[in-house]
């Protein structure tokens, strides 16, 4: 009996490398593509000290005001001048607050439960919201499945995340921002038909979030406290006001 004749054999060989080649260029699907991390955690330390959060009360380690530069406020919009000195409050009482980090978090935070809120996405909320906020859109989420309907979001880009109120309370940091975004958003029935919005449209959307830690817990994640819309908008995507 033969063997195989040499160029079947190449043609094995090509074939083979080509299959690995995929694999290592396209990788294999695990169901987590779309699973994006909290973007508060894993937060570095805001300097080469050891991380310990300092009391909202305490002196010791907390940063001057003069080492709050004008670089760790640049591009962070204050509507008031109390906004101003608690957002500052907080950066002196704990190291591990980086006001540019936070603002960009926060950004990010707003994207990911937005669309996650439209997407029924219940484990990704419950790890960004506070219990009782979680509840709100847990529940606004069960009504809609109740209902049928279903809702498309995309948040083209966040324009602004302005600091509305800022301070600590018995030793807990809270951050309240005036958010303004651009959002495509479509609520449709049971059927697939339009309810409301439009999928060739992009409507401006204005919210009031509030972002709260307390000051000694080791994790540096911040949850958010409450929703409330900032304004009235036509076609935007139904968030619940929760707190």
């Amino acid at each position: 009996m033969g063997g195989i004749p040499a160029d079947l054999l190449i043609y094995i060989i090509i074939a083979g490398a080509l299959v690995v080649w995929l694999r290592n260029t396209l990788g294999t699907r695990s169901g987590d593509e779309h699973q994006r991390p909290n973007p508060f955690e894993n937060q570095p330390p805001a300097s080469n000290q050891t991380v310990e959060p300092i009391p909202a009360n305490s002196e010791e380690g907390a940063i001057p005001l003069s080492d709050l530069s004008d670089n760790a406020l640049k591009n962070i919009a204050f509507e008031s001048e109390d906004a101003k000195d608690g957002f500052m409050e907080i950066a002196r009482a704990d190291r591990m607050f980086h006001p540019q980090d936070f603002i960009k978090n926060a950004k990010e935070a707003f994207v990911i439960v937005v669309e996650a809120f439209a997407d029924g996405d219940k484990e990704m909320l419950s790890e960004l919201l506070a219990p009782q906020v979680y509840e709100g859109f847990e529940a606004a989420i069960d009504e809609r499945s109740r209902t049928g309907e279903s809702v498309d979001t995309e948040i083209h880009a966040v324009q602004a995340a302005d600091v509305n109120e800022a301070g600590i309370r018995d030793g807990f940091a809270f951050v309240t921002l005036r958010i303004r975004a651009e959002e495509t958003a479509v609520i449709r029935d049971r059927d697939g038909k339009i309810i409301s919005g439009d999928p060739d449209r992009i409507t401006e959307m204005a919210d009031l979030w509030t972002f709260g830690r307390k000051l000694k817990s080791k994790d540096p994640t911040w949850l958010i406290y409450e929703t409330q819309d900032g304004e009235p908008e036509d076609h935007k995507t139904p968030l619940p006001d929760a707190s």
